[in-house]
This record gives structure tokens, C-alpha cells and sequence, in this order.
């Protein structure tokens, strides 16, 4: 891979320079607002791992925003890294607290995302409208069977795993969206995309924080 290569990934890029997409690239302070609204949320609570995911959240905005900016294909690598990131230490700490597991079997299904995302992300790969976005679809899916195992130990968790799941439906099909309607909206919808994934991992944070809040025992 040439790492330096030039992309035009976005219906919103028309050409070269590092505002060819403005939309695109200013609407990445939407993760640094939400990483900065949760830090005060979360300031003096003594959450760690919470506090360890607002700092992800605000490395996407920033990689995003290089993204969408330099267009290389390094930048591009650095965006999914550091979305890739946020999602597997928020699955650890799902495993770790939400579902009760010891340190190192939390790992080890954290570590299952993986094959999960290779078999379920070539499925999606195969249909209409969703391929395009293959590799996030199944992201939503796990949430939501989280969700579904979660709704009798821990509703009100689990009323908030189903509420991102559905922010995150939502945020893909957007992003989906963007390259098929360039015809009629040259702008694209990829922005919008940034906008309600940026709220989506901001209220998924919430969710967190206040499940170890609820339940302070859990954080041992």
C-alpha cells in the first residue's frame, strides 16, 4: 500500500486539497464536543475505563478529521484503527462489567470480535446496500443481542444498548448512502454520518457510566 496515495472516497471530495470536503471535515468536532461533554460527566467519579473511552472518542475526531482533510491513505488506516480501538476496549469493558467476566475471559471474548466481524461483515458484504458498509453492520447486531441477554439482569442498560443499536442503524444506512446519491445531492450524507455516530458513542459512554454507577460492586 502506498501510504501517501491520494483517496476519493466521499461524494462531497470534487478534487485535491485539504478543504475538498469541508462539510466532511468540520463536522468531526461533533466526536471532540461529545468526548468533551462526557468528560464532564465523568470528571471525579472515578471511571477510568469510561475516562479511557472519551480520550479514544476524541482521537476519532481527530484522525477522522485528518481524514477527511489530508486523504491519504494513511489517514484512512488511522480513522478505522482508531474507531476499531474504541469499539474493542468498549466490548472489554461490556464484558468485564455488564456481563460480570473475570479480567481474563473478558479478554478472550473481546478478542472473539474479530472472527465475529470476518464471518458476520462477509455476510453483509453479499447483499445490497448494506456492502458498502459491510464492515460495520455487524456492530449494531452485537449490541443489540446484548441488549436482548441484558433485559432481565440489567434493563435499564440494556433500554440503552438497544437505543445506541438503534442511533447506529441509522448512522450506517446514512453513511450507505452517500456515494448513490451524489447525482442529486453533491454534499453527500457522510457528514450526517459524523453527526449521529459521534452522538451514538457518546450515549454509549453514558450508558457505561451509569451502569457503574448503579452498580458500584461491579467496578471491583
Amino acid at each position: 500500500m502506498e501510504w501517501m496515495q491520494e483517496v476519493d472516497a466521499y461524494c462531497e471530495r470534487l478534487g485535491p486539497g485539504l478543504w475538498a470536503e469541508p462539510l466532511n471535515a468540520l463536522t468531526n468536532a461533533a466526536f471532540v464536543i461529545a468526548a468533551f461533554v462526557m468528560w464532564r460527566r465523568v470528571r471525579g467519579q472515578g471511571l477510568p475505563l469510561v475516562g479511557a473511552l472519551i480520550a479514544i472518542l476524541t482521537v476519532i475526531g481527530l484522525s477522522s478529521g485528518l481524514w477527511h482533510t489530508a486523504a491519504r491513505a494513511y489517514s484512512g488506516a488511522l480513522d478505522s484503527v482508531s474507531i476499531l480501538v474504541f469499539i474493542l476496549v468498549y466490548l472489554f469493558a461490556a464484558n468485564r462489567y455488564f456481563f460480570g467476566l473475570s479480567k481474563g475471559i473478558a479478554l478472550i471474548a473481546t478478542a472473539g470480535f474479530v472472527p465475529f466481524v470476518a464471518a458476520t461483515g462477509w455476510a453483509f458484504a453479499q447483499l445490497p446496500f448494506f456492502g458498502i458498509s459491510a464492515s460495520y453492520w455487524p456492530v449494531p447486531l452485537l449490541i443489540i443481542a446484548a441488549a436482548l441477554v441484558l433485559r432481565c439482569s440489567s434493563p435499564v442498560t440494556a433500554r440503552g444498548m438497544a437505543l445506541g443499536a438503534a442511533l447506529l442503524v441509522v448512522s450506517i444506512s446514512v453513511r450507505s448512502l452517500d456515494a448513490s446519491l451524489c447525482a442529486t445531492l453533491p454534499i453527500g450524507t457522510h457528514f450526517v454520518w459524523h453527526c449521529l455516530n459521534a452522538l451514538m458513542l457518546g450515549w454509549m459512554i453514558e450508558v457505561l457510566r451509569r451502569h457503574l454507577l448503579a452498580r458500584p460492586m461491579v467496578r471491583r
